[in-house]
């Protein structure tokens, strides 16, 4: 048992250090270079943000604003759903599924959360 053990460690390990060194052979190493340039050029060409501000009464599609944000997003169907998804999130972490418990604590905190973040998310136009 304990030989397993360390056979799998020493094959895991050697697929690591394989992968480590495969990053430095000529090809691998323009394919990182291609890709942090690419990260570069979308860093540098990144517009600036612009803020949303609420529709005036009477302007065009405020029925649907007022509904879906002032009413249910900041109304207590956000409420709820926030508690509820922090809920999730909760007893997701206590039995041990962290990955579905991140994005559900994550969305509940979004959802508490709302009335700030739809004055404060910019447009990228």
């Amino acid at each position: 048992m304990v030989k397993n053990a360390l056979a799998k460690m020493k094959t895991a390990h050697s697929k690591i250090s394989d992968l480590y060194w495969k990053m430095f052979e000529p090809k691998m190493s323009k394919r990182i270079g291609f890709a942090l340039m690419a990260f570069g050029a979308m860093v540098l060409s990144a517009r600036l943000a612009l803020a949303f501000t609420a529709p005036a009464a009477g302007s065009f599609a405020y029925t649907v604003y007022n509904v879906a944000i002032t009413q249910m997003l900041n109304g207590a169907i956000g409420f709820v759903a926030g508690v509820g998804a922090m809920v999730l999130g909760a007893v997701m972490a206590i039995q041990q599924k962290i990955m579905l418990a991140i994005p559900c604590i994550l969305g509940g905190a979004v959802l508490l959360n709302a009335e700030q973040l739809v004055t404060t998310l910019g447009a990228t136009f």
